[in-house]
């Protein structure tokens, strides 16, 4: 039986700590050094990634927003689509959990491709039956 790569699903709070350089962020550059190394496959719903870019936006501007997605569109991170799919594993998620509809779609992410959710945001308490999530 083959080795299979561990997945990891990045949410908002994770890309964020990350590209803040906070020490949150610490978990999460080891992963992404791991997955330029093809020790790991990091994914992020394209949902969270607009969390992210409407946050960056809001507290510093349009142009910081473009360099950020810019940035990340630079590192090892597949971003998952918002497909019809998604959206309704998302919305059966959100319908019998107390966390964000954004939330939703890294616990839908990560159930599908059994990955860990990196995370620091307590909301994924509520799902820790689900889905494996590890906090930053």
């Amino acid at each position: 039986m083959a080795d299979r790569t561990p997945a990891y699903v990045l949410d908002s709070y994770a890309l964020l700590a990350y590209l803040a350089a906070e020490s949150d962020g610490d978990r999460v550059r080891e992963i992404l050094s791991e997955a330029i190394d093809g020790k790991c496959a990091v994914h992020c719903s394209v949902i969270n990634l607009g969390e992210v870019v409407y946050i960056v936006e809001r507290e510093r501007g349009m142009t910081s927003a473009q360099e950020t997605l810019g940035l990340i569109d630079q590192l090892p991170i597949e971003v998952r689509p918002a497909s019809r799919e998604a959206v309704l594993a998302a919305a059966h998620i959100k319908a019998g959990h107390a966390l964000s509809y954004g939330d939703a779609f890294a616990v839908a992410a990560a159930q599908e491709l059994d990955a860990v959710i990196l995370t620091g945001d307590p909301e994924f308490d509520a799902v820790k039956e689900m889905v494996k999530v590890e906090r930053i």
